[in-house]
């Protein structure tokens, strides 16, 4: 087997790399003269892609919200610990999929196999048109935005020589243009692009390095809001008999609140599948792509529900808007929602702003790399099959697909200029759950249409754990359709999915001539 890039002309010797990184380089399978997918990330690494795209800004400023709308400390953290539950009976689920189907393309491929070509498709446009490319620009805009903290001249304000315009529509205003933030955003997906093209070493390298950065950064603030900033009134206030006082009164109407609620805390916590759209380039993929997803989910989980422990340690969850301090606004009245970095004021005064801006760059920037090399991997694998543009299922010189990554990125910087992020988000959440249950509905399916397939590991406490993950998937998603908080961006995101189905049809007509 010949050595990478042996049989290309001008390899690139990666000697900017750490010397483990050099002795531990894969080496390129090519057939035909083509390059293939070079088996590159370890179980530590497709730990780390789970990790780091599911810890984005997320858990440092949705709590605010969640505190708004379920009113009591005790739901607040009931409604992480649900969301962690969810995650990890998804991951169980998962892994046997991911260990059946060892190859790029992840929930595209199993909704593929499990219920045909066109629910296959349906995820993938979502995926593309939203889900996806709609995260990216939002976390970059978020990276943006906290680099505003450190540099005042990153301002949302659109730049007077650039064309820009208002648009009102009934998903909200389109403000389209270019501002000094969008320009950030820009340039963080491209410089991330540019270092995915050119190899799933380098795109892994930065994906391990930033989540060990940012996951020990999450458990420095978990630390010292325990330690250092516990403030003795929240933890009375919080902890005390008031733990579920203040929520709505229980009921039907509760949990459709409680519901919708969750939007927040599942979107912090989505693409926690993001290592099987790179199964192919997995070492080991029916060991390790399982193991990954439950290690990756049960880490971020921990994390995640200690946070708000530490949030609630240092901020009582109710506060007034005009409040003089950190602590006077709360976790529900924190600035601009900022919860994190409100704790951080409180331990370290004015510097402790930016510090967190700090870790949220850091946090930001290390998400989305892991989102741009996921995501690109399914779009491949849909060009394979004749249902995206033919060139994104070809392999650049450096074994990834780079214009799969190419095209990602300039519907990404669209969505950036157009300011549409913000409202593609609000119908993220309802449009992965759909899909979460469907998937996991077509491990059911499998099972009888495909008994005798291999199946190098079977998901643990089948068929009572994924039948529970179905109907809490649902049932969530079930919610946003009926409250009146998500109602109107669900049923979006409903006919954004339908939208799909005719664009289908013109893709196979057009693979069939």
């Amino acid at each position: 087997m010949p050595h990478c890039g042996s049989d290309f002309p001008n390899p690139r010797p990666h000697t900017n790399f750490p010397r483990f990184y050099r002795r531990q380089k894969p080496r390129l399978v090519t057939s035909a003269g083509k390059p293939e997918f070079v088996k590159a990330i370890t179980l530590t690494d497709a730990t780390m892609l789970v990790a780091g795209s599911m810890i984005g800004s997320g858990i440092f400023i949705v709590s605010a919200d969640i505190g708004r709308t379920v009113g009591a400390p005790g739901w607040l953290l009931a409604a992480w610990v649900l969301t962690g539950v969810m995650t990890l009976l998804g991951a169980l689920a998962y892994g046997e999929l991911a260990a059946m189907y060892p190859r790029a393309g992840g929930m595209y491929t199993f909704l593929r196999e499990a219920m045909g070509p066109l629910m296959g498709f349906l995820y993938g446009w979502t995926l593309f048109v939203v889900i996806q490319t709609g995260t990216i620009a939002a976390v970059a805009v978020g990276f943006a935005k906290f680099l505003g903290v450190l540099w005042p001249a990153a301002t949302a304000e659109r730049f007077a020589w650039f064309p820009h315009l208002n648009i009102s529509t009934p998903g909200g205003l389109i403000e389209l243009g270019l501002s000094p933030q969008r320009l950030v955003a820009l340039a963080s997906i491209a410089v991330l692009t540019w270092i995915n093209l050119r190899g799933v070493r380098e795109g892994k390298f930065v994906q391990t390095t930033l989540t060990v950065i940012k996951t020990g950064a999450l458990a420095a603030l978990i630390l010292l809001a325990v330690t250092v900033g516990r403030n003795a009134e929240a933890v009375a206030q919080n902890f005390g008999g008031n733990f579920f006082a203040g929520a709505p009164t229980l009921g039907p109407l509760f949990a459709v609140t409680f519901g919708s609620a969750l939007v927040g805390s599942l979107f912090s916590a989505d693409a926690w599948h993001a290592p099987t759209f790179a199964a192919a380039e997995v070492q080991n993929p029916a060991r390790n792509l399982p193991r990954a997803m439950l290690l990756g989910t049960g880490l971020v989980t921990v994390l995640y529900v200690m946070a708000n422990v530490g949030y609630l340690s240092v901020l009582p969850i109710h506060g007034a808007a005009d409040g003089a301090s950190v602590i006077a606004r709360g976790i529900d009245h924190a600035t601009q929602d900022r919860v994190a970095t409100a704790v951080m004021e409180h331990i370290f005064g004015a510097n402790g702003a930016a510090m967190m801006a700090v870790a949220i760059l850091i946090s930001t920037f290390g998400c989305n790399n892991g989102l741009i090399l996921s995501g690109a991997r399914v779009y491949y694998a849909m060009a394979k099959d004749g249902l995206f543009f033919a060139r994104a299922g070809a392999l650049n010189r450096n074994a990834v697909p780079g214009y799969a990554l190419v095209a990602q990125s300039v519907w990404t910087g669209f969505l950036c200029l157009s300011g549409t992020y913000g409202q593609l988000l609000d119908y993220v959440i309802f449009a992965a759950l759909l899909f979460y249950a469907l998937t996991t509905i077509g491990l059911f399916v499998l099972r009888v249409k495909r008994p005798d397939e291999p199946r190098p590991y079977r998901a643990i406490g089948y068929p009572v754990l994924p039948a529970l993950y179905v109907l809490l998937a649902g049932g969530v998603a079930l919610t946003l359709l009926v409250a009146d908080k998500t109602r109107a961006q669900a049923l979006s995101g409903l006919v954004l999915v339908l939208l799909g189905v005719p664009v289908f049809y013109l893709w196979r007509r057009r693979a069939a001539r």
